[in-house]
């Protein structure tokens, strides 16, 4: 629980900054908490906000209580003053700090001299257990009403009117903003200044230390609950409390961190920790548990034997038990006989051990035992025992115990005694049968010799026996082997022909032979596995087959006394196809269509003869027999249409398999491009932009487009999808002529046919000079039309008067040497469009330009389209004839007159 208390009373709290250290090493110097040495800085008052004007003293300290000599002084990291005072008195905001005697500098002090009408004074950091006052103040003679206090933005519900906040013993959750607010008489509300509340730790969980890791029985130990006061708070007093288990040890609380138990017991094991505690306060910290183990030296060992006699007869199993009566485990127990070491055994607990031994002559004499839990090792008391000799154990063996008999052999028996008194008598039995008696007058034991037949398998054992007693061998069995007969290998399998895949069963049979039968099973002289058979019926072996395994077969049946083999069987394997490789002879060349495309089908294995089927999307293009295996190619030549997915199919008389789809693209080469030209007037001048668009109807993407003016290139334009491309000409006085394209997508370029552009103002010959002066060019324009006008109503009344919309007159429906002319409204903006239009192959090539409404511009797809306007005026700028083949279809005659 809590307190709040509320008044006017100012608390003197020394204010300093929290410097972490570590934990205290394991042996303190002291009683006391040691601290290190370092400067502080204490205030007059214990707040950082005051009003301007206002001073306050900063003294500097060291941690410990003595005075500094010299103290150095920093204001907002610069060296303020070097003085033997201690003291500085200051007006200014900033951040302060000092160094005392030359330790380490201090930590910052920030100061706060507020001209606000109202502020809040608070430390700046308060430790665990601290009291803490918060005042809410105003300028002097300024009265404050209503004060009210709020933390982190929430108002405290206070039971007065104090311009004081009182908290005592504060802890983590008084952590948080506070601000306070009012109502100053004179003026009006106000608010103050926020002050973070940070709780700092005054030490941390203590850490319980022992003097001795591992304490022994009746030795003192010290106990020391260490932790650590910062420095700023050297002077505060705390308490300690040890525990063992739940029980506190001592007189409970005490100002010292060390306990000591003078001398331990065994009964003080357990688990022990420490409470560590501020004086007056409720902050309380509590260790971590550590287990502590006293460890008791071991008492004498006590040596009893089992069975509990003087004497035994040699042979007897003797059992030695040595044993404690106290002693921390684990226990070391060693065994002696005469000094010399028997054996050793370790107990995790208290207790004894034993130790068995088989007695022989040699083994009379003394025996003792030592235990050892690291502390002093304790010897017992010797015992004697004396050891009789007496008749051992027979021992039955054959003279040459590794080969096993076979019917035939002659087996020698042999029995022996290796102690006990002459003369000694030796019978031999098998299955209880006596087979006969040998008398030994010395050591050695005796021999029986038996022609083996095959009723000679069974047990055998041997008895020894002399004046004092009769000793019987352990059973031995004999098997007498009967050698195996050739094995039959057969096929156990549900096809007649073994297929990749199956699981084949071989089984080897031997008819007659002493069992165990070890069945070893062979292909091509390289060993499959072997199977031992422990009854009759022979052994089987699986195979999953695979294309290796054809060829031939044998096993063997072998048991101790003999090897036999099996006929040889031969086998062969079909294998069933595996799925085909559809490739391309060439790969990396690109198909072109007219080219023969060769389609090569593969299945890596499978047995023959294979029939291969070829698929152009899922349509059969034909079939192919390899009767030998390998694969089998198709020659396909190639059209347009064959572009598209490939498939090939491998069958033989066990499965069918489809390869993976082939993706192959037939290229087309491009058709001869047309060239059409698109101009802002009727009659393109210089200064104009001309469009020239040139498209092939037919060729696979991307095709290059290069535009040519007289054989020399303008430049080029690509279309990835295909279709056409356009290229834009601003007209200079040089720019009549001829023009082309020429379309590539590299199976072979094509190029179009010529369009002639006229440019007014320039001479017939397209060597001789243009018309320097503007108005030159305007008049020849001007004669130009007037004489085409001229002609035009001459070649109306030679038709008959047929006007220039009759459809019979359209180009595109009349021979092109006899165009059609169109009237043409005076105030529609015309828009020329030129073209060529010698789409027949005829010797004469026309440049036409066609002349449509500017508005109509945008629905003109193509040059096509723009031959067939209804509402154009077609205008024939020259006739010229084709020059012959060795001139190339770009070179033109000289110009016709205008028509």
């Amino acid at each position: 629980m809590r307190k709040l208390v509320f008044g006017s009373q100012v608390l003197v709290v020394p204010v300093f900054m929290l410097l972490w250290v570590t934990l205290l090493v394991l042996a303190p110097v002291s009683e006391q908490l040691v601290t290190p040495s370092k400067s502080i800085i204490s205030l007059q008052f214990p707040w950082t906000v005051f009003f301007q004007g206002d001073s306050m003293d900063l003294t500097c300290k060291r941690s410990s209580s003595h005075s500094p000599w010299t103290t150095k002084w920093y204001f907002e990291g610069k060296v303020l003053k070097k003085t033997p005072k201690s003291t500085l008195r200051v007006r200014e905001s900033g951040d302060y700090k000092c160094q005392a005697d030359g330790l380490p500098v201090s930590d910052p002090v920030h100061l706060e001299f507020s001209t606000a009408p109202l502020i809040l004074q608070g430390p700046p950091y308060v430790f665990e257990g601290d009291s803490m006052l918060l005042r809410c103040r105003t300028k002097a003679k300024t009265e404050l009403n209503t004060v009210v206090f709020f933390k982190n933005g929430e108002r405290l519900m206070l039971p007065n009117n104090s311009s004081d906040l009182h908290i005592d013993d504060a802890d983590l959750a008084h952590n948080g903003h506070y601000h306070c607010g009012g109502y100053i008489h004179t003026c009006c509300a106000a608010s103050s200044n926020r002050v973070s509340i940070q709780i700092r730790v005054l030490f941390p969980r203590p850490v319980l230390r022992s003097s001795s890791s591992k304490p022994t029985e009746g030795s003192p130990v010290t106990l020391t609950c260490q932790t650590q006061l910062p420095p700023e708070r050297s002077d505060v007093q705390l308490q300690f409390c040890f525990f063992r288990d739940s029980q506190a040890l001592g007189s409970g609380w005490r100002s010292s961190p060390k306990l000591r138990i003078p001398a331990l017991g065994t009964e003080d094991s357990g688990s022990y920790w420490c409470q560590a505690k501020r004086v007056n306060s409720h902050l309380l910290k509590e260790s971590w548990k550590i287990s502590i183990t006293v460890w008791a030296a071991v008492s004498q060992p006590v040596l009893t034997l089992n069975p509990a006699k003087n004497w035994l007869l040699e042979g007897t199993w003797l059992t030695l038990h040595c044993e404690v009566q106290r002693g921390s485990p684990p226990i070391l127990y060693k065994f002696y006989h005469d000094s010399v070491s028997l054996g050793s055994s370790s107990t995790p607990s208290t207790g004894r051990a034993s130790l068995g031994i088989s007695l022989t002559a040699q083994h009379s004499g003394f025996y003792y035992c030592t235990a050892d839990n690291g502390f002093s090792p304790q010897r017992s008391e010797a015992v004697r025992l004396s050891v009789l000799v007496s008749l051992s154990r027979p021992v039955l063996t054959l003279k040459d115990p590794s080969v096993q008999p076979v019917v035939g052999d002659v087996m020698e028996l042999h029995c022996e005694s290796l102690s006990g008194s002459l003369p000694i008598t030796y019978t031999f039995y098998h299955e209880d049968v006596t087979l006969g008696s040998r008398k030994a007058h010395s050591r050695g034991g005796a021999y029986l010799s038996v022609s083996v037949t095959a009723e000679h398998s069974g047990n055998y054992f041997c008895e020894a026996s002399n004046s004092a007693q009769t000793q019987r061998s352990d059973t031995i069995t004999l098997t007498v082997k009967i050698p195996v007969s050739r094995p039959v290998l057969t096929l156990r399998d549900p096809r007649v022909q073994p297929v990749v895949g199956d699981v084949m069963e071989l089984h080897c049979e031997s008819l007659s032979g002493s069992l165990p039968i070890t069945y070893t099973f062979y292909h091509e002289d390289v060993t499959l596995g072997s199977i031992k058979a422990h009854s009759r019926g022979g052994a089987s072996f699986s195979l999953a087959v695979t294309a290796e395994h054809s060829g031939n077969y044998f096993c063997e049946a072998s048991n101790s006394a003999q090897t036999q083999r099996s006929d040889t069987m031969t086998l062969t394997v079909k294998i069933p196809v595996s799925r085909p490789v559809l490739t391309l002879r060439d790969p990396s060349i690109r198909l072109v269509v007219g080219d023969v495309m060769e389609l090569h089908c593969e299945s890596l294995s499978g047995s023959p003869p294979i029939l291969y089927k070829f698929y152009h999307e899922d349509v059969t293009l034909g079939s192919t027999m390899s009767p030998s295996g390998g694969g089998a190619s198709f020659n396909l030549s190639l059209m347009e249409k064959h572009s598209g997915n490939y498939s090939c199919e491998a069958e033989n008389d066990l499965e069918i398999q489809h390869s993976e789809l082939v993706t192959v693209i037939v290229t087309v080469p491009v058709s001869r491009p047309v060239l059409t030209l698109r101009a802002p007037r009727a009659q393109a001048e210089v200064g104009d932009v001309v469009e020239f668009h040139c498209e092939a109807l037919r060729g696979s993407p991307p095709i290059l487009y290069q535009f040519y003016h007289e054989d020399v290139t303008l430049g080029n334009s690509s279309a990835p999808s295909g279709g056409g491309a356009s290229f834009n000409l601003s007209l200079t006085a040089e720019h009549s002529g001829n023009y082309s394209c020429e379309a590539d997508n590299g199976q072979g370029a094509q190029r179009s046919e010529a369009v002639a552009l006229f440019i007014p103002g320039l001479t017939e010959s397209r060597s001789g000079p243009v018309a320097p002066g503007v108005t030159g060019g305007l008049l020849g324009m001007v004669v130009l039309a007037a004489g085409a006008l001229l002609f035009y109503h001459w070649l109306s009344r030679k038709a008959g008067g047929r006007t220039a919309s009759d459809p019979s007159r359209h180009s595109s429906d009349s021979n092109p040497q006899d165009p059609t002319y169109h009237n043409v409204p005076g105030w529609i903006e015309l828009q020329p469009v030129y073209m060529n239009v010698n789409s027949r192959g005829e010797d004469v090539v026309y440049s036409e330009v066609s002349c449509l409404q500017k508005e109509s511009r945008n629905s003109a797809a193509s040059a096509h389209s723009l031959s067939h306007q209804t509402d154009s005026s077609v205008i024939y700028a020259k006739v010229k004839k084709a020059c012959t083949p060795a001139s190339g279809p770009h070179q033109l005659a000289s110009p016709a007159p205008h028509r």
